[in-house]
This record gives C-alpha cells, structure tokens and sequence, in this order.
C-alpha cells in the first residue's frame, strides 16, 4: 500500500515537472519568435552583423543576456541588445536561454 502511494507521489510529481519544461519551453519560443529572430534569423545562426547563437549552451546564453541587462558593453551590438534584455525578467531569460540551446544545434 505504501509503494503504490509513494509511486502516485512520484507521478504526479514528475507530471508537473514535465509540464513546468512544456511551459518554459512555450514561453522561451515565443519569446524568441517574437523579438529574438529578427536580427538573429529564424534558425539562430545569425544574420548581417548579428551573430549565430545557435551551438551555445543556456548557461551561456544566460550570462550573456545578464551581462547586457546589467549594462555590461561585450561588443559591437552592445547598443542594441541592451535594451532588449533590460525588460526581461530572470525566468525570460532561463526560458530563452534554453529555447534556443535545445532547438537550435
């Protein structure tokens, strides 16, 4: 009786952290269609001066969107990505940040 209950715990368990993935992974694709692949092209791997994201890890990825939203100057486009992460939140970030790592290679 306690494995069968324990195994219901697990379940359920492991369904909302399947579902919280789904949900980050949704909110990380909107994201990147709707603001990210206009100077980063529809596949991340870069477009004009813009460059390829598509290859990077999360992690990655995350410290590089930090870095801009903290006003960090890391290169020629410094100027037109710190605005863009200035507005995102940390969970924008995660979520686009793992978006793009998983969906791009």
């Amino acid at each position: 009786m306690k494995k069968i209950f324990l195994l219901k715990v697990v379940a359920v368990a492991m369904l909302g952290t399947v579902q919280a993935h789904a949900e980050e992974n949704i909110a990380g694709e909107t994201l990147y269609k709707n603001v990210c692949k206009n100077c980063h092209g529809p596949t991340a791997r870069g477009m004009a001066s813009f460059p390829k994201l598509s290859g990077n890890t999360a992690e990655f990825l995350e410290m590089r969107l930090k870095q801009y939203r903290a006003g960090e100057k890391l290169g020629p486009n410094t100027a037109l990505m710190q605005p863009v992460a200035a507005v995102l939140s940390d969970e924008e970030i995660v979520a686009v940040s793992a978006y793009i790592s998983t969906s791009f290679k």
